[in-house]
């Protein structure tokens, strides 16, 4: 046998060589064909492919394993259904519920500073006759005036309220939300104020109402912006809005069998 140089061949490298003489002849007797004395040596060239490539031909092409020579693709990372909003997104949200609740706090605090110096000891004051008068009130209950005999539980259910509200603030990513809970906060901490400072003492202090709509109870600044951030709190609820800006998944219907 005799080697020739490597040929490229269709896919890769083969390595060729050129058979003569006792080759042939036992090739051909391995074939079934006998050989005749004294014929003509004639060259035969013969290539064979070089290992790598023969394994890549005598793959199937159902096989998908990849070969060590193929890199290996790499799948995207999956990403969740409903990613969480990054802390910045969250920071973003907590200064607009603290602005809210400072203007709802100094805005109900003043109000009634000024009500109780210009009000004290004289007839409501009409601001809209027959719809809306001014009127120095002291509520001992709740908003509105309810449960005037209960001014302790509502000192503590209103420090509660405060502290959920700090709570709540850490996971903040909706602007809803942080309008609802900015108008929680600072009119639980209006009427919180009262009821620590104001007489007859801490804890039991009377809340300044002084807003008198017709036929409805005299409140204030902090009553109002506590229903008004309830309101919406259940709004954004209804709507499926969570505190961190994401929306609830809709809950899968039933499979009809």
């Amino acid at each position: 046998m005799i080697h020739s140089g490597d040929t490229p061949g269709e896919g890769g490298e083969s390595g060729c060589a050129v058979e003569l003489g006792a080759d042939l002849h036992d090739r051909a007797a391995g074939e079934g064909a006998r050989a005749e004395p004294g014929a003509p040596r004639t060259p035969r060239l013969r290539c064979v492919a070089e290992p790598t490539q023969r394994a890549a031909d005598a793959r199937s092409p159902f096989d998908t394993r990849a070969s060590v020579d193929e890199p290996q693709a790499r799948e995207p990372a999956a990403v969740p259904e409903h990613a969480p909003e990054p802390v910045a997104q969250v920071r973003r949200r907590l200064p607009l519920l603290l602005i809210v609740a400072a203007i709802i706090l100094v805005a109900d605090v003043v109000s009634k500073i000024v009500v109780v110096a210009k009000l004290a000891n004289r007839a409501p004051v009409d601001a809209i006759p027959s719809v809306l008068d001014l009127q120095l009130t002291r509520n001992a209950g709740a908003a509105f005036g309810f449960a005037a005999g209960a001014t302790v539980i509502f000192t503590l259910v209103a420090a509660s309220v405060v502290v959920f509200i700090v709570r709540a603030a850490r996971q903040l990513g909706s602007v809803g939300w942080a309008w609802a809970l900015g108008l929680l906060l600072g009119g639980a901490l209006g009427n919180l104020g009262d009821r620590l400072f104001r007489a007859p003492g801490p804890l039991r202090g009377h809340v300044v109402d002084w807003i008198h709509l017709h036929h409805w109870p005299v409140f204030n600044v902090a009553d109002s912006a506590i229903v008004i951030g309830g309101i919406l709190a259940v709004v954004l609820s209804m709507l499926g809005k969570s505190l961190d800006g994401r929306h609830a998944p809709a809950d899968s219907e039933p499979s009809s069998t």
